[in-house]
């Protein structure tokens, strides 16, 4: 029979407890499984409703597979070389780094297809979940159907920034079964749900349930998706949609409450901010450690432990294969320009790898395959990549911004993801006054805190200079914020990003990166969605 972990004692083991366990294990092969979760036969208790919710939680470590590589790979942020025989893959990673993809080509296949897929099961298991719980009354009801709504508005959120508008659909049928919307009325529905359910999510949760949906996470989304709201309003580029070539602003956008996307952006933020829940953690590096459950400054993560299948892999991605054990897979890598972007003396430069090469875990030296002992060569990381075609393996920075668990069991780090983090709140606000929000303090304090932080160079930013109008800070990348959001997928979500040119057009530029023919741009901050 089958050996359902809702079983466990869910006061004595703890929510989070739960979500870092797999969800089932077949003990006999004789059974004849339904095929799929329904009301009429599950959600009868409050342990098994919390299953459901779990498993839609659990969905969000799929957003740093297929999203994750669409958002940072189609940027200039980084680049996954061919080496020999490894990462050609039939042209995927290539094609996807290039922006040369179309419906029917390697980069479409295997990744916008996973993408879609794994954000729509999100959507499904938040849909079964809530469709269940109006056919019973458990503890915590309205607070558990917050979890799930708010769950399902961040999924529609990422398939929103991909893909414009898609099916929307809140039933237990299939979702893409449903029409499809219009990107404004995806975003209208996102809106709307994060707004009707913020009142039922608590301010925060004890130590058992870290990694659980808070109102600060809601104001996050929120604040992220009215700062976007220049471009998540609109579905094509021309004369009333996207800018092609310029600056997508939220000013002028209204909603909800009759306020300017700007206004709103820059109200949730003050939300945040003053709420006395969360604050800037003493080093940038503490967001990112395995033991970054504890920092101050993480508003709504991605959970994971050093388990087998429960962990974060990113230190298999870009290390070389004699830096960890087990065996990495040495892809990953930034490019010139972006590590360039960050002078000697900046000392967040330290989450890239380059030169001279240890192993990370003992300290000892590494050479290119086959090992020292061989009479290799020192392994050494180079800031160039002279042929992504044909690249050494030791051609390219790397980034380890999320270094590896000491307790790490094989591939499987504890360290959790932040999809948003206060710095990220920071420059949302910031970013949202120079558009015209009305708040304190100015845009310039605002990224200053940032960095005076010990986590790089104590130097106050100057004030940006004009230029049309707008801000420097509008018109190009602003350092700070580059390292802050330096492979943090939020740093890639379109926001009010230019959409890319059609390429054949003058001036078309296929080094900025889209999805859905918006750009990704790398604006590194704080380290979350946007930071």
């Amino acid at each position: 029979m089958r050996k359902s972990f809702v079983k466990a004692s869910i006061g004595a083991a703890g929510f989070v407890t739960l979500l870092l366990v797999p969800l089932q294990g077949c003990t006999n092969l004789d059974e004849v499984p339904l095929s799929a979760i329904s009301p009429s036969h599950f959600y009868r208790s409050e342990a098994e409703v919390l299953a459901g919710l779990v498993g839609t939680y659990a969905q969000l470590r799929s957003t740093l597979d297929d999203y994750y590589n669409v958002s940072e790979i189609s940027t200039d942020e980084m680049v996954v070389p061919t080496r020999g025989q490894d990462w050609y893959d039939g042209g995927t990673w290539l094609d996807l780094h290039r922006q040369t993809w179309s419906g029917t080509s390697a980069a479409a296949g295997a990744f916008f297809n996973g993408a879609w897929n794994a954000l729509f099961a999100g959507v499904e298991r938040a849909n079964v979940l809530l469709g269940g719980l109006q056919m019973t009354t458990v503890p915590n009801q309205a607070r558990i159907e917050g979890e799930a709504r708010t769950l399902r508005a961040f999924f529609y959120y990422l398939l929103m920034d991909l893909y414009g508008g898609v099916p929307l659909g809140t039933t237990n049928e299939v979702p893409t079964r449903h029409p499809r919307v219009s990107r404004d009325s995806l975003f209208k529905f996102i809106e709307s749900e994060l707004l009707a359910v913020r009142s039922d999510l608590p301010v925060t949760w004890d130590a058992g349930n870290n990694g659980r949906i808070t109102r600060g996470a809601v104001d996050a989304m929120l604040a992220s998706l009215y700062l976007n709201a220049g471009v998540f309003t609109k579905d094509s580029a021309g004369a009333s949609g996207i800018n092609a070539l310029g600056y997508n602003t939220c000013s002028g956008i209204t909603v909800s409450g009759g306020l300017d996307a700007c206004q709103a952006a820059n109200n949730r933020a003050d939300s945040i901010i003053n709420s006395g829940v969360y604050q800037l953690a003493d080093t940038f590096a503490k967001n990112f450690r395995a033991d970054n459950a504890s920092s101050p400054e993480n508003i709504f993560v991605v959970k994971f432990i050093a388990a087998d299948q429960l962990g974060l892999n990113f230190v298999m991605r870009a290390l070389h294969y004699n830096q960890y054990t087990p065996s990495p897979w040495n892809g990953f890598a930034t490019l010139a320009q972006t590590y360039n972007a960050f002078d000697s003396l900046d000392r967040r430069r330290g989450v890239f790898l380059i030169g001279p090469q240890n192993d990370v875990l003992t300290g000892a030296p590494v050479c290119e395959r086959p090992g020292c002992s061989k009479g290799a060569p020192r392994l050494v990381f180079t800031t160039t990549i002279g042929d992504v075609t044909q690249a050494g393996e030791g051609e390219g920075v790397r980034i380890y911004k999320w270094p590896a668990d000491p307790a790490h069991i094989a591939q499987n780090n504890g360290n959790d993801y932040a999809w948003f983090r206060l710095g990220e709140i920071y420059l949302i606000k910031a970013e949202a006054e120079l558009a015209g929000a009305t708040g304190t303090p100015t845009p310039l304090s605002l990224v200053n805190t940032l960095r005076a932080r010990r986590h790089g160079r104590h130097r106050p930013r100057r004030a940006p200079a004009r230029a049309h109008g707008r801000s420097e800070a509008q018109t190009r990348p602003d350092p700070v914020r580059q390292v802050h959001r330096l492979l943090a997928v939020q740093d890639a979500v379109p926001e009010r990003r230019p959409q890319r040119p059609d390429a054949d057009s003058p001036g078309a530029d296929r080094r900025q990166p889209v999805a859905q023919a918006e750009p990704r741009v790398p604006l590194i901050d704080g380290g979350s969605h946007r930071a």
